[in-house]
């Protein structure tokens, strides 16, 4: 079926950035979050997701990142900077300068849309529609604004909104920054998918699931906000423990078939591609693939695959003892 168009004008981000933030009721819990650190030149803390992985003449670099981030996060680790020295590929999961265009925007609008031409009033329960018109209240945003939009791109563009709210910046984070710098140094830069790829794993989360993440949000968004400030303290200090069991392990429980959408299958489409960059090339032709944290995280995760599959693996962390290798 063809997808209806989206006419809507209103409900852009700054909107739903003030409605995360209103939904927070006080500025307590986004002001410890949102306070930037000294100048940029001050020693890096940050303790990166980095693993290396080998096939005997060439390497791979893994990095787990988060999507936005402050500019006090920078200067990354120097082993990240040395990671980007010795790759003369950097691979992302989406090409960051495609995104930004006109049409890649537009795409990404239309895809918010019922593709049948329902109502998000029609879907939402009750309860959890009733929220929402809440919330919406609080910005003068009428709730009819967003009804022709899935649950799904509500709750991508509250999870912004909120992050947004605390000081996190999209143009900060760090595939934004390496793609900058990759572009700088003339690196090569690919992408595991494209924006069409991706559009479409969200859209095929269950509605169910889409419906109980924006319920949950609406219910408690201090809850949300704090962990937000939990997954990018333990993201900045490379605390694999603590975001495997936040992020990985709860997703899993919660929303295991858009866990699988968004995490396990992708994994499963991306390591070949990440094979062919050490199978395919010779010596000294190494990479560095930035990609979602989530995705390098646990049993199902690229670094545990590629492990798996014979390559010699090994966590790149200057700053970190042996139990955390």
């Amino acid at each position: 079926m063809k997808r209806k168009a989206l006419t809507l004008k209103t409900l852009s981000l700054k909107t739903l950035a003030v409605a995360a933030a209103l939904a927070l009721s006080s500025t307590a819990a986004l002001s410890a979050s949102a306070a930037d650190a000294p100048a940029a030149q001050a020693p890096s803390t940050h303790t990166p997701l980095l693993w290396k992985v080998s096939d005997g003449d060439n390497s791979l670099y893994l990095l787990g990142s988060i999507h936005v981030l402050k500019k006090s996060d920078y200067p990354l680790s120097p082993d990240v900077d040395a990671a980007m020295r010795d790759a003369k590929t950097v691979i992302f999961e989406l090409d960051m300068d495609a995104m930004m265009k006109p049409d890649s925007l537009a795409k990404m609008q239309q895809s918010f849309a019922f593709e049948d031409g329902r109502k998000l009033g029609e879907v939402l329960p009750a309860d959890t529609r009733a929220k929402l018109e809440a919330l919406f209240a609080k910005t003068g945003t009428p709730f009819s604004s967003a009804e022709g939009i899935e649950p799904w791109a509500i709750n991508m563009q509250l999870a912004m909104g909120l992050m947004m709210g605390m000081g996190f910046d999209p143009q900060a984070g760090i595939d934004m920054h390496l793609t900058r710098e990759a572009k700088a140094a003339g690196k090569t830069l690919l992408a595991l998918e494209t924006l069409q790829d991706q559009l479409e794993v969200f859209e095929a989360s269950p509605e169910s699931e889409q419906i109980g993440m924006l319920d949950k949000f609406l219910s408690d968004p201090r809850q949300a906000a704090q962990a937000s400030i939990t997954m990018h303290a333990d993201w900045k200090a490379g605390n694999i423990e603590g975001l495997d069991r936040s992020l990985r392990q709860k997703m899993a429980v919660e929303s295991p078939e858009s866990y699988r959408l968004l995490n396990t299958a992708r994994n499963d489409r991306w390591v070949p591609k990440l094979q062919a960059r050490l199978d395919g090339h010779g010596k000294g032709d190494n990479s560095l693939a930035v990609v979602g944290a989530l995705h390098l995280l646990g049993a199902d995760g690229v670094v545990e695959k590629l492990r798996a599959k014979g390559y010699r693996v090994e966590r790149v962390c200057t700053g970190c003892d042996t139990a955390r290798q």
